[in-house]
């Protein structure tokens, strides 16, 4: 076996990546699911739970703001909205605050997941260490 192939058969192995069989294809991607528990666990080290609170809370204010300053519902609308604009600096601004809500969005549950967690995993990591 190549050594490439070795490396990458040790991260499918080790739930890093996975493996994608596409015909006489293999595909190999990141593990999503662990790479978010890997993020929560790091979210739990590195972080208080005041921390976390206050940076979702931080992100679901944000958020709101955006909902009622643009009058929309979502990232998706906030772009649409693009259409009925002739402002450059304006179309730029909505793009721009349309994918750091989707980054935004992405982050929220995450971070809850993190807090959910937190006295669990704090005290796991305590007792192993």
């Amino acid at each position: 076996m190549k050594t490439a192939q070795k490396y990458l058969e040790q991260l499918v192995a080790d739930n890093v990546l996975r493996k994608i069989e596409q015909g006489d294809q293999t595909l190999y991607g990141i593990d999503q699911l662990m790479a978010t528990y890997r993020e929560v666990a790091t979210l739990q080290r590195e972080h208080d739970q005041e921390a976390l609170t206050t940076a979702l809370e931080s992100m679901r204010t944000q958020i709101t703001d955006w909902k009622t300053t643009y009058d929309v519902e979502t990232p998706g609308e906030l772009r649409a909205s693009i259409a009925d604009l002739e402002s450059t600096d304006e179309i730029e601004d909505r793009r721009e605050i349309a994918s750091e809500w989707e980054h935004l969005a992405d982050r929220v549950p995450v971070i809850r997941a993190a807090l959910n967690e937190y006295d669990w995993a704090t005290k796991r990591d305590t007792i192993s260490a």
